[in-house]
């Protein structure tokens, strides 16, 4: 209850006049797509959650993407995937956020490719050679699968399953990158 009444409050803050010397309230156009994003938001249990949270990560998000419309499709698609997969929808923002920076279009030097730099042998794996891993969607599906599957092979160890993730077991470097991005940059307490 007292989170609730603490985001009200800040929804609240956001909304007052910019005279009052605190953040503008969002234009209408941005609202009007908020809203049409929440409505279209299927993973979350409560709409009130929903407008919280994306409009918080939108935000957090601007400097990376920053046409509103594709950062909320982007995180709409992200809270859908992690929750399917049993993750954290904040963690895999920190994944996403140290893999590419959020470039749908980014390959690695090992060549794995978009925002959670999944590797193209898996589609083989699957049998699906036709699926596009710079697809947002198709990636995030993909990238929130095998990172939950790690999270349960680790029992719950997420340096363990992180450094799975990356091909870097035995080493600590990856994953403090990214619980690092998670823990001062995207993380929402629960």
């Amino acid at each position: 209850m007292a989170v609730r009444l603490y985001l009200t409050f800040v929804i609240a803050l956001l909304c007052l006049p910019s005279h009052a010397n605190l953040r503008q309230a969002p234009e209408p156009e941005l609202r009007d797509l908020l809203q049409r994003t929440v409505a279209e938001a299927d993973s979350f249990q409560d709409r009130f959650d929903a407008q919280v949270w994306l409009l918080d990560m939108s935000t957090r998000m601007t400097r990376y993407i920053p046409a509103a419309k594709e950062r909320l499709t982007l995180l709409r698609l992200v809270h859908r995937e992690a929750s399917k997969a049993g993750l954290r929808p904040d963690l895999v923002l920190a994944l996403i956020h140290t893999e590419s920076h959020f470039d749908r279009f980014a390959i690695s030097s090992a060549g794995a490719q978009g925002m959670m730099q999944v590797m193209p042998f898996w589609k083989a794996e699957l049998g699906r050679p036709q699926d596009n891993l710079t697809d947002n969607a198709t990636n995030l599906r993909y990238g929130c699968t095998i990172l939950s599957f790690y999270l349960r092979k680790e029992n719950g160890n997420l340096s363990r399953a992180l450094a799975r993730y990356n091909g870097s077991l035995g080493k600590q470097t990856y994953p403090a990158k990214v619980i690092g991005f998670w823990h001062d940059f995207w993380y929402v307490k629960p």
